[in-house]
C-alpha cells in the first residue's frame, strides 16, 4: 500500500492545498506543518506557474503573488525537502505539464523523490496521453493522480481502472473556488468508480463548509479544500497560520462525521 493510500485506511480523508510560496516559502512550511497537526490527511502543495488553467481567481491570484515573491520551482522543491523531516502526511504536487517539461521531466521526478513528494496532479494532461509522464512516475515511484468530472462520463470506469494512489473527482465543471451549491450528481460517478477499482475517491472543487464536505466525504472516501484555504491565507498572509489550523480542524471534524 502506497503511502497515499494510507491516508484513507483510518475512515474518510480530509485533503488540504496550499500555493507553494504564498505569501512567501517560510509561510508556506509553517502551514504544512498547521494542517497536519490541524488533521489534514494528505496535502497538495501547488508549484506557482504563469498560467494555472483549471484555477479561479483565488488559486491564480496566489500563483502570482508567489512568483512576484520569488518562488521558484527548485526553491519550493528546497523548502519541501526540508518540511518533510518533519511531517508524516503524504505530499502531492498539483501542476501543470509546462513546468515539468521545463524543469525536465527526469529531473523532476527525481527532486520529488528527494523531497518526499508521494503523488502529482497534472490538471492539463488528459487521460489519453498519460504516457507522457507514466514511465517517469513508475521509474521514480510517483503516483500520478487522476482526475475524473462530470463530463468523464464514459471514460469514468476506463480513467478509475488504471487511477493510482487516489481519485480525485471534480464536483463541477469550470475552475477551482467556493461554491455555494453543487448539483453535479456524485453518488452516480462515485458508483461507476467502485465498480472497477477499491481506489480511493475523493472530491474537490467548490468545497469550503463543513456541511458540503460532510455530504461529499459521505458520498465518497474524502473532501478536498483548496480555494477555500487559499482565500485565508490571501487574507492574513503571514499571520494565517492559525486561522488556517482552526479551518482545518473544523472541516476534518466534519468529514470524520461523514
Amino acid at each position: 500500500m502506497s503511502r497515499i493510500k494510507n491516508a484513507f485506511k483510518n475512515g474518510k480523508a480530509f485533503i488540504s492545498f496550499v500555493t507553494g510560496g504564498d505569501p512567501d516559502l517560510n509561510t508556506t512550511k509553517e502551514l504544512i506543518l498547521a494542517m497536519e497537526e490541524a488533521g489534514a490527511d494528505l496535502i497538495e502543495i501547488g508549484i506557482p506557474f504563469s498560467d494555472p488553467i483549471a484555477e479561479g481567481a483565488v488559486i491564480q491570484e496566489a500563483n502570482e503573488r508567489a512568483l512576484t515573491a520569488g518562488c521558484t520551482t527548485d526553491k519550493l522543491f528546497d523548502s519541501i525537502k526540508e518540511v518533510r523531516e518533519k511531517v508524516t502526511v503524504p505530499l502531492v504536487f498539483l501542476t501543470y505539464i509546462n513546468p515539468i517539461y521545463t524543469y525536465g521531466k527526469a529531473r523532476f521526478f527525481k527532486r520529488c523523490v528527494e523531497c518526499g513528494i508521494d503523488g502529482i496532479i497534472v490538471p492539463d494532461l488528459p487521460f489519453e496521453e498519460k504516457e507522457e509522464l507514466e514511465e517517469e512516475c513508475k521509474e521514480y515511484q510517483v503516483d500520478l493522480i487522476s482526475l475524473i468530472a462530470p463530463t468523464s462520463k464514459e471514460r469514468v470506469r476506463m480513467i478509475a481502472r488504471q487511477a493510482e494512489g487516489f481519485i480525485y473527482c471534480v464536483s463541477s465543471l469550470g475552475v477551482t473556488g467556493v461554491r455555494t451549491e453543487i448539483k453535479t450528481d456524485i453518488a452516480a460517478m462515485i458508483s461507476m468508480v467502485r465498480e472497477v477499482t477499491d481506489t480511493p475517491c475523493a472530491i474537490g472543487f467548490g468545497i469550503s463548509t463543513p456541511e458540503q464536505a460532510k455530504e461529499f466525504a459521505g458520498e465518497a472516501d474524502g473532501a478536498i479544500v483548496g480555494s477555500a484555504i487559499v482565500k485565508l491565507v490571501t487574507q492574513y498572509g503571514k499571520e494565517s497560520i492559525r486561522p488556517v489550523a482552526e479551518y482545518v480542524k473544523e472541516m476534518k471534524a466534519a468529514v470524520r462525521e461523514a
